[in-house]
């Protein structure tokens, strides 16, 4: 490495400094009290594994075909518990998050250029969360979508309080919303009465149907693309570090364990909720016939009726906005490490909300006032591609960092690990290109 690189190590500030190492954990002999000090990050970064995003996906696949997509859903769960699991360990064995090591590596020419993709992301990810909570409000409170799209812009103010009361508040507001989530959608899943034996089935035991019927191939892409978020990968290798465990080889080794509990309890979480949105449509659209509800604010206006409870349409739709609050504090959180790692530009959390947020109400407000309501269904199906699109510029990074020894010493990746995450890197790679090129050609 060059004496430039290092200078630019040993001055570089601490990933998100003012939270870095802010979360005291115990030190106790006793396991569960050692891993409660470290559940938290995980949950951040689930978020984005159940936004608004990826609910239209779900509600299609499991109104179109049952629920023969739910192994799509379960599979995708498994790469990204890889994924993210290579993201916390980069985060502590380094002590540095992706952007800053992409920075470090590859300068500022290539940091740039992978700072707009970041960026891009966020703004996609961020409009899903406007549109989704536009819609979770016109559907509870009648409020027009164009409305709900300025509305959702004052939740900056709440984020901005939760920083100032610190980072283990905006866990727990995260973590609620969470169990909001689950809770709202076992009721959904009581209501609709679903084949319980069926769908585990379907979870478990792949279907040849999904690679040979083209329809349900692309929704399944869809599934994929949507699930693995690129601004996770930056995020979770930084806010793992917000604990204060021993920066030691045995502290670190501890620290990657028990953030790796976090990480995969709370994607096996999301992976409820996913599954929860695909197994009600199933069980409530495909059973009586209706392929083709795809659309959130259809699933909502037919659920009541036809489940025979008039609270399923309402609780549905609470859960939409639980999510879509939930992945506006993650995206901030994001902006933040992105902007900071590749460009070494600090703005006030404020500032950085404001832009990033505006970034996605723009484009929404258009799209809103020319088109209406089918004109942001076209828009959340633009975000998931874009996203689909930047992916691969974050997840090959992480890969070549983490079987790269001399950065990771004794945590490189073992052989077979390395292994695998070159072919989930290849595989979400692939489908990827594929989900644009079918995209782009209109099929």
């Amino acid at each position: 490495m060059s004496t430039e690189a290092t200078s630019r190590i040993i001055v570089a500030e601490p990933s998100l400094p003012e939270v870095h190492s802010s979360v005291r954990v115990s030190r106790s002999p006793f396991y569960w009290r050692r891993l409660l000090g470290f559940l938290g990050p995980g949950f951040l970064i689930s978020v984005g594994y159940m936004d608004p995003g990826n609910w239209a996906t779900d509600i299609a696949g499991g109104s179109r075909f049952g629920y023969t997509l739910l192994f799509v859903i379960m599979a995708s769960n498994l790469m990204a518990i890889l994924l993210q699991s290579l993201s916390l360990k980069l985060g502590v064995a380094t002590e540095r998050d992706l952007a800053q090591l992409c920075h470090e590596s590859y300068g500022p020419k290539v940091s740039f250029g992978l700072w707009v993709l970041a960026e891009i992301a966020i703004a996609a990810c961020d409009l899903a969360e406007v549109i989704g909570s536009a819609i979770a409000l016109e559907l509870l409170f009648h409020v027009p979508l164009f409305y709900g799209v300025l509305i959702t812009g004052t939740d900056v103010l709440l984020i901005l309080l939760l920083q100032r009361w610190g980072f283990r508040n905006v866990e727990a507001l995260v973590i609620t919303l969470i169990g909001t989530m689950i809770a709202l959608f076992a009721i959904q899943m009581f209501f609709s009465h679903p084949d319980y034996w069926p769908a585990l089935h379907d979870l478990f035991v792949p279907s040849p149907a999904i690679v040979t019927n083209g329809a349900m191939l692309y929704i399944a892409i869809g599934i994929l693309g949507a699930t693995v978020m690129p601004h996770n990968l930056y995020l979770h290798s930084s806010i793992v570090q917000s604990r204060t465990y021993q920066r030691t080889p045995e502290g670190k080794r501890e620290a990657v364990h028990l953030a790796n509990v976090d990480s995969a309890l709370a994607l096996m979480i999301a992976l409820f909720v996913n599954a929860a949105i695909l197994i009600v449509a199933a069980a409530v659209f495909n059973r009586r016939g209706l392929f083709d509800v795809a659309a959130i604010q259809d699933a909502f206006r037919l659920l009541s009726p036809l489940v025979g409870a008039a609270s399923a349409s309402t609780l549905f739709a609470i859960a939409l906005l639980a999510s879509g609050q939930n992945s506006s504090i993650t995206g901030t959180l994001a902006g933040q490490v992105v902007m900071e790692g590749f460009i070494h530009i600090r703005l006030s959390p404020w500032l950085r909300r404001l832009v990033t947020r505006s970034l996605a109400i723009i484009p929404t407000i258009i799209v809103v006032a020319v088109a209406g309501e089918h004109g942001t269904e076209k828009l959340l199906i633009l975000s998931q591609v874009i996203l689909s699109f930047q992916l691969s510029f974050a997840v090959v990074p992480l890969v070549l960092f983490t079987g790269d020894r001399k950065r990771m010493g004794e945590f490189v990746n073992a052989r077979w690990l390395q292994g695998l995450a070159w072919f989930t890197a290849v595989l979400i790679a692939g489908l990827n290109v594929w989900l644009l090129v079918e995209t782009a050609l209109g099929r």
